[in-house]
């Protein structure tokens, strides 16, 4: 992996990351973690349909 690689591989790992969150956070029933995702990825950048849409 090159340097220029690592700043992608970061972001699929958050995605990623926010993703399983997200789906468990939905399975409880939990809007106060989904809330606290949504914060997190505005501090990092991510738009929320990356983690929220089924892909």
């Amino acid at each position: 992996m090159t340097p220029a690689d690592r700043p992608d591989a970061r972001r699929r790992t958050l995605i990623s990351s926010l993703q399983l969150r997200y789906s468990e956070a939905q399975k409880r029933g939990d809007a106060k973690a989904k809330l606290v995702l949504f914060r997190e990825a505005v501090y990092l950048g991510i738009q929320p349909q990356l983690f929220t849409d089924d892909h």
